[in-house]
Order: structure tokens, then sequence, then C-alpha cells
């Protein structure tokens, strides 16, 4: 009865919100590792600027943009990122980065305060094992990293990309974020053009994965297991709502649409973000967004989770807890509104 009723008040397949939420700003593709799911660092990059980001963070703002994620690359290669930070967060913006660590205790005390969602990535306790699969030594430097940050009061989180053979290292990884105080992310991998991961989760698998979701300190989206096992998103009936939900700006201050890993229209950003977005040909690339052939079976989690965001359908309600949790953990939630 309930959920009939619930379902009378709140149809299926509704907008909620109709502006971008989220902008990955990429900051470099420039990359001190190498792994091995990921193909951006082998591509030659500059560095974004102040002058071009700061206004397109006041345009960002003036579209409705919660979050930046400045993301590479690693995104602390990039000479300002302190300043890139404290831009966004003076603006009022949610800041998120994700890194190896190689880097985090260079730059620990200039970023600090200025990071609301700083993600260490951590793919294993076994030190070779991890080292192997990012392709450059960095297990120790992420072990240093979160003692640092711990020490200077920030509250950092183990980003843990989930394949089949380390699956069963979670219980390990998940007992020393216990011991830590740190919130672990699990993050189904995935593939995307140009990069094979062979990522084909068993049953097993699967419910692996959710028990892990409902336990303390965890984080993990269950819409994502449950697009997965639909077999991802369909171009006849699409729910990747990434051109809309998310802006993606390049190091060259392009907008990339309809998505960085589709990558099929770079347009020079020329101080009009705002503008050049609401232009007619942006919005009819927007329009076809999850449409494209190359968008058949996509699982690709960064544009999926703010797609489950702005529209509702039986995603959205999938992800609807495992997103309150995450926030209110981290007490980001009141910024959200």
């Amino acid at each position: 009865m309930a959920s009939s009723v619930r379902a009378f008040l709140l149809p299926s397949n509704m907008r909620l919100i109709s502006n971008p939420i989220l902008c990955n700003y990429y900051v470099t593709y420039r990359c001190n590792a190498s792994c091995g799911f990921c193909d951006i660092w082998e591509k030659p990059s500059p560095y974004i600027t102040i002058e071009n980001t700061r206004q397109n963070l006041l345009d960002l703002k003036k579209m409705g943009v919660k979050v930046i994620d400045f993301t590479g690359g690693e995104p602390l290669l990039h000479r300002q990122i302190d300043l890139l930070l404290q831009m966004a967060k003076e603006m009022g913006f949610i800041t998120t980065i994700t890194t190896n660590g190689l880097l985090y205790p260079k730059w620990a005390k200039k970023i600090k305060g200025k990071v609301d969602m700083l993600h260490f990535s951590l793919d294993s306790m076994n030190k070779e094992k991890h080292d192997q699969g990012r392709g450059v030594a960095c297990y120790d430097f992420v072990m240093d990293s979160v003692r640092i940050a711990k020490q200077l009061g920030e509250r950092p989180d183990i980003l843990f990309t989930v394949f089949e053979d380390n699956i069963n290292e979670i219980e390990e990884v998940y007992e020393y974020c216990q011991n830590v105080g740190l919130i672990l992310i699990l993050n189904p991998a995935f593939e995307y053009s140009g990069v094979v991961t062979e990522v084909n989760y068993t049953a097993n698998d699967f419910r692996q994965l959710k028990k892990w979701s409902k336990k303390k300190g965890v984080y993990l989206n269950n819409a994502f297991l449950k697009l997965r096992k639909d077999g991802g998103n369909h171009v006849t009936k699409p729910v990747c709502k990434a051109a809309s939900s998310t802006v993606v700006i390049s190091p060259h201050n392009e907008l990339i649409l309809p998505c960085y890993h589709l990558g099929m229209k770079n347009i020079l950003i020329e101080n009009d973000l705002f503008e050049l977005y609401h232009s007619h040909e942006v919005q009819q690339l927007v329009a076809l967004e999850g449409r494209y052939p190359q968008c058949e079976g996509c699982v690709i989690n960064c544009y999926m989770q703010p797609s489950f965001a702005v529209e509702m359908n039986k995603y959205w309600w999938r992800a609807l807890p495992s997103t309150l949790k995450y926030n209110t953990m981290k007490g980001t939630w009141k910024q959200l509104f």
C-alpha cells in the first residue's frame, strides 16, 4: 500500500533537477601514475589557468552547479591547485579531489580545509599488488598521506576500485579504514573506449558488494549494482543524463560533450561558458545524452552518480539511501540544498 501511494505521489521518470549539478574540471591530463584501467596519463596536456577557472566558476555558479571535482590526471600536479580550491570554496562550491597520494604530503598544509571530499586511492593492503595496479610505487605515500591528513584534522576517504581479483581484499582495507577512522568508498571498475578492464562480476560478487554497502563506514551506490544487472544504459530508454547533469571542462578550456569518456565534441570556452552551454548547438548534443550508439551498455560511475540524482526512477530510489548515508557521514548534505 505504501509503495503504491509513493508511486502515485512521485511518478517515475520525472525530472527533478533541470540544471547541471556537477562539474568535472580536468586541471590536467598529466599523471604521475600509469594505472592499467585508465589511459588518461598517456595524453599530452596543458594545465588550466587561474583566469579561465575564475570566469568558469562564476558561470558554473550561475548555472546552478553545486560540486566541483578538480580531477585529472593527477590534480595535485597543478602548481596552483590550492588557489583553484580556494576560489571554488569562496564561491560556495562543494569541492572534491581524488589523488594517488604521491604529492599530498607536499600539498597537505596548503589545501587544508579546502577539500570537502578528499579521496586517497587504495585498492589493496598488499603493497606490491596496489603498486603494480597503479604502475608506480605509491602505497607508502597513501599511508603517509592518511597519517598527515588526520594530523591536520582532515577527514579523507579511501577510494577502492573493485575488480574481480581484489574483491576479496575489501575486508582487509575495511579493517584498516575502521582502525584509522576513514570512510571506505567502493568504486566498481568500468570499461570505456580504449580501456578494457574485462570486469564481469558474478552473482556472488554482486552479493558480496551488496553486503558491503550495508556496512558502517562504507559507501557503495546500490544503483551502480542494479544498473550493471540491467545491462547498463540502453539507448532506447537511457538512464544516463551525463550532459545535462554534469559539465565537463578540459585542460584546454573546452566544454566536452556529451562526456569526457565519449568526447564527441570539444568546444572552446571563450569566457562564455554560461551562454555556450545554453546555445542551440550544445543543447542539441545534450538532448542526445545516453542515446549515442557508444552509450549502449555504459556503466561509468562518475556520470551515472549525478544521473541518478536528477531524475526520479528506479535508480534514483536505489541511490537515495547510500547517497544520504555518505553525505550524512561527511556532513555535506546541507550544502546540497
